[in-house]
Parts: structure tokens; C-alpha cells; sequence
């Protein structure tokens, strides 16, 4: 028996799409035009010799075999990455990383990044902070934080733009927005970009609103929401799929605008293990605006 073999820049465009939720945004991300990706797609189907995609009103779906597909792909990309990663230039790394980084991605695109670090470099130590922005600013800044992902506008003295995302209100599937009453909010207590930015729209709006329910942490929120007490106002990344973002024209809310993700590091010039790990989250974390 010939033995076949997936090609690892078609899976790759293949989970980047299902993670970005569009091949659109996947040609973009990855560099690529939308036939060349259309291209890449009727390949895999070709080469699994299953239907991976069904229509799904304006989208496509994955079927029982693009779902099964998508876990083995997201296995083989990490052992790739894993293994690049370690027989890189950098793999005598040692010494302490510590790095703080939002909950929004604590729970799901980061921990799988450092494990994968930390195993191609075992001589180092990784150790991680989650927190909110501000405090995780004013951490690499006193050198307690040799590195941290933070969204909003907080700058230092070493930081760079990584992204920008759309900020959207975010509700539990069956909430409606109550028309004749105060806007319920559910947020982070200030300072906190994302509040910022719908007490500045529902503001410049002339709409009313009340902070329902506040939490020190992002579960808190999302449990409030889901059972329905309100809004809440964060970008899709880290979502609960259980939720969903609001049309603003629809639900009769303001448009929030953007919100710029950024990384600090605490030297101008980074250690190697800082360095490299910087240049792998920069890369992780770029999404289109």
C-alpha cells in the first residue's frame, strides 16, 4: 500500500480557517490569495477522500470527518511546531521566563503555547501570570514580568502593537435588550479598556445604563451573562461558544470600535528566551482587524 501524506501548509490553512471561523480571514492571515486557499481546501478533500465541509447559511460547516480531521491536524501542527521550535537555533535555552498574560486567552491559545515551549526547552523554566492589564504593565515595568500580553492602551517603555480586534457586546442566545430600560452592563470595575469603551459609546449614544454585575475575574463575567443578567463588552477571543456577539443596529446598542493588543517586555533588547518566545506569540496572536 502507497502510503499518502498531508501536506502541513494545507493543514495549516485548513485549522487556521476553522479557528479564525473563514477562510477569508485565513487567506488573510496566512498571506494567501481566497483561490489559492479554495485551492489548498479541495486538495485535502481529495486527499482524506471524505466531505470535510457543509453549507451552513452564508459559511461552510465541518462535517463529522472535518471534525475529526481538524483534531488530528491541530495534533500534527503542535508536534511540528514542537519540534522546529526545539531543533531550532534556541534550544539550549535556560534560565527563567516569567510572562503575564490576559484571561481572555489563559483558558484557551496560550497555555498549549507555553507547554509547547517549555517542552522544546527543557533546561528553561516558564513561569506565568495571569491577570489584568494594568497590573500586568506595572509588573514589567518593576522587572517582576520579564514579558506580558495586555489588550487596551496601556504602554511602557518596551512594548509593541500586535493587533487590533473589534470590540463586540456579547450576550447569553436568548437575551433581548431591554429598549425603554438602562443598558444592564456587566464588566470589569474601571480601569478597564473594554468598559471604557461602552460607557464612552452608550455616552455619546444619549442610552442610559447600569452596572448589573462586576468580577475581578473573566468567569464571573461570563457566568453572569450566560444566566442572562446582561451584556458584557470583550472581543471574540476566548468567547464561550455557548454565547454569542450582538448585531449593534439589531439589539439597538452603539458600535464599539477596536482594541489594540499589545506586548511589553521589560528590556529593550530581550534576553534569548524572552526574544524568542515574543517572536512566537507575536506571530500566534496577529489576526486581521
Amino acid at each position: 500500500m502507497i502510503s499518502r501524506n498531508f501536506d502541513m501548509d494545507v493543514l495549516r490553512t485548513f485549522v487556521t480557517g476553522v479557528r479564525l471561523g473563514s477562510f477569508a480571514k485565513a487567506a488573510q492571515a496566512l498571506g494567501r490569495t481566497p483561490p489559492a486557499v479554495s485551492l489548498q481546501l479541495k486538495k485535502l478533500s481529495d486527499l482524506s477522500g471524505q466531505t470535510l465541509f457543509t453549507k451552513q447559511g452564508r459559511g461552510l460547516a465541518l462535517t463529522d470527518a472535518g471534525e475529526a480531521l481538524y483534531d488530528y491536524a491541530v495534533r500534527i501542527l503542535d508536534l511540528n511546531d514542537e519540534a522546529m521550535m526545539m531543533l531550532g537555533s534556541s534550544r539550549s535555552l535556560d534560565g527563567w521566563l516569567r510572562i503575564g498574560i490576559p484571561q481572555d486567552f489563559a483558558e484557551t491559545s496560550l497555555p498549549p503555547v507555553l507547554g509547547q515551549f517549555s517542552r522544546a526547552h527543557p533546561k528553561l523554566r516558564v513561569e506565568a501570570r495571569v491577570d489584568r492589564g494594568a497590573k500586568l504593565v506595572a509588573a514589567v515595568q518593576r522587572g517582576d514580568l520579564d514579558m506580558a500580553v495586555t489588550w487596551g492602551g496601556q504602554r511602557s517603555d518596551h512594548c509593541r502593537h500586535i493587533a487590533t480586534h473589534p470590540i463586540v457586546w456579547i450576550a447569553a442566545p436568548d437575551y433581548a435588550v431591554p429598549a425603554d430600560e438602562p443598558v444592564r452592563l456587566i464588566a470589569f470595575d474601571p480601569p478597564c479598556s473594554f468598559r471604557a469603551a461602552a460607557v464612552d459609546a452608550l455616552a455619546t449614544a444619549g442610552r442610559e445604563w447600569r452596572q448589573v454585575f462586576a468580577s475581578p475575574g473573566l468567569a464571573g463575567l461570563w457566568a453572569a451573562v450566560t444566566a442572562g443578567l446582561g451584556v458584557t463588552i470583550r472581543t471574540t477571543a476566548g468567547m464561550p461558544a455557548h454565547l454569542v456577539p450582538l448585531d449593534p443596529e439589531r439589539a439597538g446598542l452603539p458600535a464599539l470600535g477596536s482594541v489594540d493588543l499589545m506586548l511589553h517586555t521589560a528590556e529593550a533588547v530581550p534576553a534569548a528566551p524572552v526574544a524568542r518566545l515574543r517572536d512566537i506569540l507575536t506571530e500566534m496572536l496577529v489576526m486581521p482587524a
